[in-house]
């Protein structure tokens, strides 16, 4: 109805503008979009929405690789055995292993000596401990204390025996965490930071500062959840980052340690990873196992110069140890031997929520639910959200709604004025006076006794019908009726909660 008005032409400009106005402010928010999710991934829709790999099945081995190109290098994307041996080479070939994945590299130079399916996706058990001990270790002062919550004390198995609303050191939670695998602390630790979901994104942005993309965070302990995963290489990322911490070594070297739980009752702690006391060279690792998980592994040892990684997933129960001393013996031996089938990545960018020495405030008594410690940082850059696109959004779409208004305005005021010349046209011609010529160019028809037929109009019957012949008014000229506000489309349905675990596997040595 617009273009009997107004030329197309003018119509056409008008809209071209408001597009432009709408695509101008869209293009940054898509860019912004585009560019951010390569860096954030949420854990429940990323557990959802991925092909559930089979690795994460107890039934089947096998795993799903999700990436075409694999971080550190080419080679790395695949599933078998991956190893280069030079021509004429009298090295010996590797040991054969049980694990479904395994890597071996060289912590210094981040060569990857050799791999079997890096990149597939496994459940971590309790070598997920490692990513949360080391991206809470720079943030939690370790003289702090915080007070066990239910849901610390409740999780299954409570390792470390915590007590509901009793008080205990960061320290010692973390003494807890590495050498007995204690699932219990790790909820601690992570309430720390200042709530439960604020650690677990602290904890799922380290991952992605690592370029350990594989891994998705669904609790802090490694316990079996839904969509929670990880992968040899990304353990290997993890195990290169523990070794620039001291903190981490500290607690992870700890072979015997008292853990006071409450006041009146102490309990020693004793490292399960046997590797330190039995491989010459070992410096630290992590052991884990669930009945879907089967065993896993993170291992570390120094000798000559140099320290290798060795990282193992999906294992024969009880023997992960041996399969790690194996692997580390045949690597010391290749190392500068073997060309590497890849790299280790280097971090993204260096760690944003790392705050400088004595800026961590620590609450020294906290009540049940506050923190102990809360970082002065955001935890990560890649959690900040991107403010400047929705403002361009908001103006742009400001923008297309008043040129909207503008032709209605256009268009109700053409209405009005061609129903006031309707209803002049209607009172003419009921009181016997001259009639007015009609859009075809003849004049209007008086009414006849035998009733004339009524004179086509382009908007419709009237609102109040007249006598037969005789158009009815249109209501009160220059007074419009109301059009009718567009209605609100109603906010969007929330997509249902992620699925919660099916229950925690209890560990067959503790923490798990």
């Amino acid at each position: 109805m617009l273009d009997r008005f107004w030329p197309r032409r003018t119509l056409a400009a008008l809209a071209a503008a408001g597009a432009a106005l709408a695509a101008g402010a869209a293009a940054p928010v898509l860019a912004a979009a585009s560019a951010g999710a390569s860096e954030i991934q949420a854990a429940a829709s990323a557990g959802a929405s991925a092909p559930a790999p089979a690795s994460l099945a107890p039934a089947s081995p096998a795993s799903a690789s999700p990436a075409p190109q694999a971080i550190g290098g080419a080679r790395l994307a695949g599933k078998g055995v991956i190893v280069s041996y030079p021509p004429g080479s009298s090295l010996a070939h590797l040991p054969n292993i049980q694990a479904s994945a395994f890597v071996i590299a060289d912590a210094d130079t981040g060569q990857v000596l050799a791999a079997k399916d890096p990149h597939g996706w496994y459940r971590p058990a309790s070598t997920l401990k490692v990513l949360t001990a080391i991206s809470l270790i720079p943030l939690l002062d370790p003289d702090a204390t915080v007070v066990a919550s239910k849901q610390a004390t409740s999780t299954v198995p409570n390792v470390a025996g915590l007590v509901t609303g009793q008080s205990y050191t960061i320290s010692d939670l973390f003494t807890a965490l590495l050498t007995i695998s204690a699932n219990d602390a790790a909820i601690a630790l992570t309430q720390a930071v200042g709530s439960y979901s604020e650690g677990m994104d602290v904890i799922n942005a380290e991952a992605r500062h690592l370029q350990a993309d594989d891994t998705v965070a669904v609790d802090p302990n490694g316990l079996d959840a839904p969509g929670q995963r990880t992968s040899a290489y990304d353990l290997a990322l993890f195990a290169r980052q523990a070794l620039k911490l001291p903190a981490f070594l500290k607690y992870d070297q700890t072979v015997t340690a008292q853990f006071r739980i409450k006041k009146g009752k102490s309990e020693t702690l004793y490292n399960q990873n046997s590797l330190l006391t039995t491989y010459p060279g070992a410096v630290g690792g992590k052991i884990g196992w669930t009945s879907a998980a089967g065993a896993t592994y993170i291992g570390m040892a120094a000798r000559h110069g140099v320290t290798l990684i060795v990282t193992l997933l999906h294992c024969p129960a009880l023997t992960e140890v041996n399969a790690a001393k194996s692997l580390l013996n045949w690597g010391f031996a290749a190392d500068g031997k073997v060309t590497p089938v890849g790299m280790l990545a280097a971090p993204l960018q260096p760690p944003a929520a790392g705050p400088a020495a004595g800026a961590v405030v620590a609450t020294p008594r906290a009540t049940a639910t506050s923190a102990a410690v809360r970082p002065v940082a955001a935890p990560s850059a890649a959690v900040r959200p991107v403010a400047g696109p929705s403002v361009l959004a908001a103006a742009g779409f400001s923008g297309v709604a008043v040129i909207a208004a503008g032709l209605g305005f256009v268009y109700s005021r053409r209405q009005r004025q061609r129903d006031a010349r309707t209803t002049r046209a209607v009172r003419d011609d009921g009181t016997g006076g001259t009639s007015r010529p009609g859009r075809g160019g003849a004049g209007r028809a008086a009414p006849t006794a035998g009733g004339g037929a009524e004179a086509a109009d382009p908007l419709g019957p009237p609102s109040v019908p007249g006598p037969r012949g005789v158009p009815g008014p249109r209501g009160v000229p220059g007074v419009p009726g109301p059009r009718g506000s567009t209605g609100t489309r109603g906010s969007p349905g929330t997509g249902g909660s992620p699925g919660q675990p099916a229950g925690p596997e209890r560990s067959r040595r503790g923490g798990g």
